[in-house]
């Protein structure tokens, strides 16, 4: 961190702080204000009756807001990972992470932290949900609000964006360089597909028939038994020697991926054991959480438990020693209010910020047994500071020009929220492209830092679209690895 170097003012007008170029004033008497200066030039604030303490009557919670004035021709970026219009002016922004796809105002990656063309950013410091309305409720302010009993906020200045977002970087934290092979291509089993050794033997053939290059092939949730996710272990029907069929897989040059979530399905032979250890998240009557979304009997880690992240952080490291390089970290954003967590954290808070300690205790795994400098995730949830563990993927989109333009969108937003390294699944996640949408996807997402073939039902093996798809991905694919020592001095 740089030096803080405070200068302070006060007389009977004002009071004022200054640190660099920026300061901030508080002018006195009925009529205040609240101005922020950059080199003595006002570049926003609030003033009288712009932020102040509310109470719901009905509910009995309490809020505070701000309302920070927004310039004539200003615009607003970031906020997260979000799918809608670039520019934020107009809309109202809930960060509380969702799984909702790319077709939606909702977010899997929510950061409460802006930046405008003014060459200024706001950090609003609370973990649970912020709400913001960016020149919708007042069309000439940002106002956001927090259920809390105080507002703490940060504004970072610039000049420029890419002087804001290093600022704002130093402070949260810097994302990680990924290792040089992850920025190759990536290709998967995709999501709810049928595949065994064969399966994945034939697409890596396949690509290496056509001469297509290839660094990273993923395995996604079926390596386990259905409806026991996640419990770490190989489904020994489909995959009776997983060892040997990881160290074949390297043989080939190619690095190993498995999917994994923070959640355990009741049907796993470990999950008594789990239960019974107090490893799982639970209700404050102190009976176990659980739903039947997305498998029967889910319960959810509960990572605030040492035991717990021990636990969980072993499975890895047996992974890691069966020779798996990394970790595709899906879900958590799924999290519910209405529990009890072992350190007694706020569940309201915990919400969002479950995302960050779930992929920090990957990242741990994978900095302390295969060294930081060749750590890398695939990561779908983020709260503020994720950028640290990266890579992060947008999601779940359609197969369709519009899903395309949405992941678009969302890499950009997330860009301008501090996060480096950023990928998409190519050729859209829910249903199949037609061959064209899946090679304008393949260009995409080839320019993209991080490049991935992955879909829900259905293979995206290049020659399943047609041939001239072939020519498309190896193109991309040999164009980005010739750019590699510009992309990676870069990076």
């Amino acid at each position: 961190m740089q030096d803080i170097n405070i200068e302070m003012q006060n007389n009977a007008e004002f009071a004022e702080l200054k640190n660099g170029s920026l300061s901030v004033r508080v002018t006195k008497g009925e009529l205040w204000s609240l101005d922020f200066l950059r080199n003595g030039v006002r570049i926003t604030g609030s003033q009288l009756k712009n932020n102040g303490y509310v109470q719901d009557t009905n509910s009995g919670r309490n809020y505070m807001f701000e309302r920070l004035d927004l310039g004539v021709g200003e615009t607003v970026y970031g906020l997260g990972e979000r799918f809608t219009a670039l520019v934020r002016n107009g809309q109202t922004v809930e960060t509380w992470n969702r799984d909702g796809g790319t077709s939606t105002e909702q977010s899997y990656k929510n950061i409460p932290f802006y930046i405008t063309n003014r060459g200024y950013g706001v950090l609003v410091n609370h973990p649970q949900c912020v709400s913001f309305e960016i020149g919708s409720e007042k069309v000439s302010k940002v106002q956001f609000s927090v259920e809390s009993e105080y507002l703490e906020y940060f504004v970072i200045d610039g000049p420029t964006p890419k002087d804001v977002l290093n600022r704002y970087t130093q402070f949260t934290g810097r994302p990680a360089l990924p290792p040089a092979w992850s920025f190759g291509l990536w290709l998967t089993t995709s999501f709810t597909t049928n595949y065994d050794e064969a399966t994945v033997n034939s697409f890596i053939d396949g690509m290496a028939e056509r001469n297509l290059p290839l660094h990273v092939f993923h395995f996604d949730c079926f390596w386990m038994k259905a409806f026991q996710w996640c419990d770490f272990e190989w489904d020994p029907v489909t995959f009776p020697d997983p060892k040997g069929m990881i160290r074949r897989l390297k043989a080939k040059g190619l690095k190993v991926c498995v999917w994994i979530n923070p959640y355990i399905g009741q049907k796993s032979p470990v999950f008594q054991e789990l239960k019974e250890k107090g490893y799982l998240l639970k209700r404050p009557d102190g009976s176990l959480w659980q739903w039947d979304k997305w498998q029967p009997g889910l319960a959810i880690y509960d990572f605030t438990n040492p035991q717990a992240c021990e636990w969980y952080a072993d499975k890895l490291k047996g992974l890691v020693e069966m020779g798996v390089d990394c970790f595709k970290t899906d879900f958590g954003e799924r999290i519910p209010t209405d529990v009890q967590w072992f350190d007694g954290s706020d569940p309201q808070k915990m919400h969002n910020h479950y995302a960050y300690i779930y992929n920090e205790l990957v990242w741990n795994v994978l900095k302390e047994t295969v060294g930081v400098e060749e750590a890398v995730l695939f990561a779908r949830s983020a709260s503020v500071g994720a950028q640290q563990f990266p890579v992060h993927w947008g999601g779940d989109c359609y197969a369709n020009y519009e899903s395309m333009a949405e992941s678009l969108r969302g890499g950009l937003s997330i860009g301008l929220s501090g996060f480096g390294f950023w990928s998409h699944d190519i050729g859209g996640f829910e249903n199949t492209a037609p061959a064209h949408v899946y090679k304008r996807w393949c260009a995409f997402g080839l320019l993209s830092s991080h490049s991935r073939l992955h879909g829900s039902k259905s293979y995206r093996v290049p020659w399943a679209y047609d041939e001239e798809s072939c020519d498309v991905v190896r193109f991309f694919t040999e164009q980005k690895c010739r750019m590699m020592p510009y992309l990676y001095r870069e990076a």
